[in-house]
């Protein structure tokens, strides 16, 4: 079965959350003009484009980006369709979803995804309420990600992340689900291992599951 590369791609002048660094890629030596060989320069924040959370991120002192269970990171997903929640996912519509028992990684495909279309951040964007990641956590999911740069509301971010960090559950943010139909996938998502670091960006690939 084909992979599915659910990762934005990485850019100079890409959206990012609202107060991060901008993103900036350029030449650092070139070919062309007499270098032995083509490297590049990056500027980026560690929350840029598809990425992940490490406890650190909101618990001063939390555990860094190196220290996330790879265990947590692959393995079988479901995305769940939550297209239909014209609002932040709450616990009711949570259980609307209908996930079932003993989902470890978990992929919400909402409508976010039309807003990888604009260049511009903006905060209306879907995420997860508190109460909805306490049921996660009581759930039993290992990971969760969600399609646009924040796993939290951004009206009040804390109380979600803080909810999922403090469990040890994995945070994906900047998904890419358009093309991802939902339903049952093999999962990969692996953050670059910066020492320490509050979070870091990730390449992520799911495929259906297996019959």
């Amino acid at each position: 079965m084909a992979w599915i590369d659910v990762s934005v791609p990485l850019r100079t002048g890409m959206v990012t959350f609202e107060g991060d660094p901008d993103v900036s890629i350029e030449p650092a030596t070139r070919i062309a003009a007499g270098d032995l060989a083509n490297v590049s320069r990056m500027e980026l924040g560690t929350h840029t484009g598809t990425h992940m959370d490490a406890p650190r991120h909101f618990i001063d002192g939390g555990p860094g980006i190196d220290r996330i269970p790879l265990e947590a990171l692959v393995g079988p997903a479901l995305v769940a369709d939550a297209r239909g929640v014209p609002g932040d996912i709450d616990a009711a519509a949570l259980a609307a979803l209908g996930v079932p028992a003993g989902t470890e990684r978990l992929l919400l495909r909402t409508r976010n995804e039309g807003l990888w279309e604009r260049d511009a951040f903006t905060r209306d964007f879907v995420g997860v309420a508190a109460d909805a990641a306490r049921d996660l956590v009581a759930m039993g999911v290992r990971l969760v990600g969600i399609d646009y740069l924040s796993i939290a509301p951004s009206a009040d971010p804390a109380p979600a992340h803080l909810a999922l960090l403090e469990a040890g559950v994995a945070v994906v943010e900047g998904l890419d689900l358009r093309q991802a139909p939902p339903g049952a996938y093999e999962l990969v998502c692996l953050p670059l291992r910066i020492q320490g670091a509050d979070g870091a960006p990730a390449r992520a690939l799911i495929r259906p599951a297996s019959a």
